[in-house]
């Protein structure tokens, strides 16, 4: 049975009550004009409110998952707006349908609910008449528009989950699925790969590799390309030209003296207990074997991930200090005062004091100064190489002018190499087009780019010489596997006539129990499913790159009736059930619209949007 989509009293006079609070939230958007619908559908109007207050619920929505606010116009080019609408509209057709058919609830119950909304509750949880009504005029309601509206939306749901009740997928169709990702085959296979050869591949000749490249021409193309001109400045580049004193070198050590400077530690674990009794008898039984460590956290219910204090120094440790750090690796201490309550204390490690002098640490500091140092320049004369570019001055004089550096790519949607190696440069590789003028953009590491597009060019069949290192490649690969094949098609006779492959000297691997989204180590493409598609008994030959992989089918497996499976498939009907459910009301909710008939004003939802602006 599928689910009613009725959502639970309580959760959902809850958010009732939330809506009220944030109907409010809309207040502060004027409307001017006389402007109170943006259109009908059926008999039901579509309050200008209603549609404003949707908007911006669903721009707080966004907003509070991203942690970024979302403007407007953002929700526009997702099409938010547009998605709004279409569910008022589909709303006010059910509640035109549920009028029509005469579905509502009664005063008392009315009352009942409204009651129930906590936002409409005093401090001692009962109803507060004069709350209730401060609330409404807040959001901009009158108690007769509220409660038309909650009577509407009770019926509503009442017709919902009349529409989604009963609805329920043939069982045979989760069975079937769970039967089929189930199944399991054994099979045996050979990979042969360069290495069973008896005979090495010969080099070939330039005509060889020629004549393979004319038979293949086809398949030897050379991707879309633009060539693309590009300054850029790295900060490693001008890192020679920053200055640093000593005296600042100095203070920055200073500042990282608990980095260089750490007295002995230990990776410690700590067990608290409530009281001084608990602890005594927990430690007399590790004193005499009755338990261990790891076991006494796992009767607190705890992992030792939870009792783990990292390394600490003595000083941490309180008046624990002295124990631990007197103990040996691998025994426990205690019970012992912390900070928490009598523990036990298990050393885990000991780690030396670390003394890094200034001198040492002069090379390391000198080079984080100056890199920060040179990214700061960077950034500080990114503004005036961009008002160059605008004023026309071209890449090459910027270069010449700066300590930005020329360089050319020929840029593919494959390239990763040197400056392309960044996200940054591209992302604006692939964007950009003929005409765009060079701007300054940033690089993730403090580096700064500014590039021109020369030329596009599009797919096009590749020349022998620019692909020769392929076709060598490729030549090779073909004729090692061509080899191979003559080897595996002799195997297979020889195993169809009685011979098994490891009497021809072959080494097979034996697999038991695989399904079909199954990973076998060294296998080609598509190997499991052809595996599946196999009868008992039969062999097949599949080609790799440079190998060729011989499999027989020893068995099948059908899924069986574990507690699993059956998990699987009550877990499968529910969710097929629920995706009928919905099918089926979007169909019912799209004909009730249709059927109601709409009218929307787009001057007036123009109207509503240009607020949002």
């Amino acid at each position: 049975m599928a689910k009613r989509s009725s959502i639970g009293k309580t959760a959902m006079w809850g958010l009732m009550g939330l809506l009220f609070l944030g109907l409010g939230g809309f207040g502060a958007v004027n409307l001017s004009g006389n402007i109170r619908t943006i259109g009908s559908v059926g008999d039901k109007t579509i309050p200008v409110d209603t549609y404003a207050r949707q908007i911006q619920q669903e721009l707080n929505a966004i907003s509070r998952q991203t942690g970024t606010p979302m403007s407007f116009q953002q929700a526009q080019e997702l099409g938010l707006d547009r998605a709004v609408l279409q569910r008022i509209m589909r709303d006010r057709a059910l509640d035109h349908e549920a009028a029509q058919m005469g579905l509502s609830i009664g005063d008392a119950q009315l009352r009942d609910r409204i009651v129930e909304i906590p936002a409409f509750q005093g401090v001692d949880g009962s109803f507060d008449r004069d709350g209730y009504a401060q609330s409404l005029r807040s959001a901009g309601l009158n108690e007769s528009e509220f409660e038309t509206s909650l009577r509407e939306e009770t019926a509503r749901q009442l017709l919902q989950g009349a529409v989604l009740s009963g609805v329920e997928m043939p069982a045979a169709y989760a069975e079937t699925l769970v039967a089929y990702v189930s199944e399991q085959r054994d099979f045996t296979w050979v990979l042969l790969d360069e290495d069973t050869l008896e005979t090495p591949v010969a080099a070939p000749d330039e005509e060889a590799l020629k004549a393979y490249f004319e038979a293949n021409a086809d398949s030897f193309v050379l991707p879309a390309t633009k060539k693309i001109t590009y300054a850029w400045l790295n900060p490693t580049d001008i890192i020679d030209q920053v200055e640093l004193p000593e005296s600042e070198l100095r203070a920055e050590y200073d500042a990282r003296a608990e980095q260089y400077n750490q007295p002995e530690r230990r990776l410690t674990e700590r067990l608290v207990f409530a009281d001084q009794a608990s602890a005594d008898q927990a430690a007399a039984a590790l004193e005499v074997g009755g338990t261990t460590f790891e076991a006494l956290v796992q009767e607190r219910g705890l992992e030792l991930s939870d009792v783990d204090l990292g390394d600490v120094d003595r000083a941490s440790l309180g008046a624990a200090g002295d124990a631990v750090f007197e103990a040996e690796v691998a025994t426990v201490v205690g019970p012992a005062p912390s900070d928490l309550g009598p523990a036990l204390f298990r050393v885990n490690a000991v780690l030396p004091a670390q003394e890094i002098t200034f001198e040492q640490a002069e090379p390391e500091l000198r080079d984080a100064l100056a890199t920060d140092r040179a990214i700061r320049i960077v950034e500080a004369q990114a503004e005036d190489f961009d008002d160059r570019l605008a004023g026309g001055t071209t890449l090459e004089q910027l270069a010449e002018q700066t300590d930005m550096v020329l360089g050319q790519i020929d840029w593919t949607v494959d390239s990763s190499d040197d400056i392309a190696a960044y996200e940054d440069f591209r992302r604006a590789a692939a964007t950009v087009s003929d005409g765009d003028f060079p701007k300054i953009e940033q690089l993730e590491d403090g580096g700064i780019f500014a590039l021109r597009l020369d030329e596009s060019l599009p797919e096009r069949p590749a020349t022998y010489e620019e692909v020769a290192d392929d076709v060598a490649a490729r030549w090779r690969a073909d004729e090692i596997v061509s080899h191979l094949r003559v080897l595996a098609d002799k195997a297979k006779s020889n195993a169809e006539a009685g011979t098994s492959l490891p009497e021809q000297g072959l080494t097979q691997r034996v697999e038991t129990g695989q399904t079909r989204n199954a990973f076998i180590t060294n296998t080609p493409a598509g190997f499991m499913s052809t595996v599946f598609e196999m009868e008992p008994g039969e062999i097949r030959i599949m080609e790799g790159e440079e190998t060729v992989v011989l499999v027989q089918l020893d068995a099948i497996k059908p899924a069986d009736d574990s507690e699993e499976a059956r998990q699987l498939t009550a877990r499968l009907r529910e969710q097929q059930n629920e995706a009928l459910a919905r099918g089926l009301f979007d169909i019912y909710a799209a004909d009730t619209l249709l059927r109601a008939g709409q009218n929307i004003d787009p001057r007036a939802i123009n109207a509503v949007n240009v607020n949002f602006q």
